[in-house]
């Protein structure tokens, strides 16, 4: 049954994603946003119906009431494709920090602009900080919260790797709460693996981080709440799940891979 959810829910993925994105690539050229940005919301919200009924994925949520009355930064754990769904989703209309490898898909530069998403070079160094806060600038605006995945890449269950600072950035330009986001969901989903299989996918808003901080205290902070916050999550799913393949997968207490 596995590898048929597998197969159904994979080629729902890639029909939906291709019919958006055809369909969105024509409001690109219209004016104003609110539309596109809207159909984003709309298009995770249908990626998270699929992955709960053709893949038996299903989310749960904790810690919403530990969000900010005014305009935060998620910063959150990056374990599979299916994280942005669930938080845009779940949060609605979200600004995401995304790479500039997804503007080498036809239509999908434009589109990502239009709806005022943070592309940065994938490259980093001073030309990625520079086009993180001039386009989080414009975001900032309009009073707009943000999602960021600080470690820059999708990170199975088990590997720890360096955090990227560019988070940090972001709140010493703006003043807003960070808010730390941990998440399970690699145990059903990892990173862009073909197999998917059931469970419940727990993500869980933690303390939010203020700022102030000096850039070490910050990301030594970040990165502790949300390793040691995933990891116990990873931990609950596989003690109620122990049919997951990754059931026995152990999180190290050090960082083994830099990326």
């Amino acid at each position: 049954m596995t590898f048929i959810r597998s197969l159904l829910f994979n080629a729902y993925y890639w029909v939906i994603s291709i019919l958006f994105v055809l369909s969105l690539a024509p409001m690109s050229w219209l004016p104003g946003d609110k539309i596109l940005r809207n159909a984003i919301v709309f298009y995770s919200r249908a990626m998270r119906f699929g992955m709960r009924v053709i893949a038996g994925i299903r989310f749960e949520y904790r810690g919403l009431d530990k969000l900010p009355k005014g305009p935060f930064i998620i910063a959150a754990k990056h374990q599979s494709w299916g994280d942005g769904f669930g938080a845009v989703s779940e949060f609605g209309d979200i600004a995401f920090v995304t790479g500039s490898h997804l503007e080498n898909f036809p239509f999908l530069g434009r589109i990502l602009r239009k709806i005022g998403a943070i592309v940065v070079d994938n490259c980093g160094g001073h030309k990625a900080r520079k086009s993180l806060n001039d386009s989080f600038a414009n975001v900032a605006e309009d009073g707009r919260n943000v999602l960021i995945y600080p470690e820059g890449h999708l990170v199975k269950i088990g590997d720890r790797i360096r955090y990227r600072s560019g988070v940090f950035h972001l709140q010493e330009a703006s003043g807003w709460d960070v808010v730390p986001m941990a998440t399970n969901l690699g145990l059903f989903w990892s990173c862009e693996e073909f197999k998917k299989e059931k469970g419940v996918a727990i993500n869980e808003v933690l303390e939010p981080i203020p700022a102030g901080l000096s850039k070490e205290e910050f990301m030594a902070r970040l990165e502790n709440a949300l390793n040691e916050g995933s990891r116990k999550l990873c931990e609950e799913g596989q003690g109620a799940q122990p049919y997951l393949s990754q059931a026995n997968v152990k999180w190290p207490d050090t960082i083994n891979k830099v990326m």
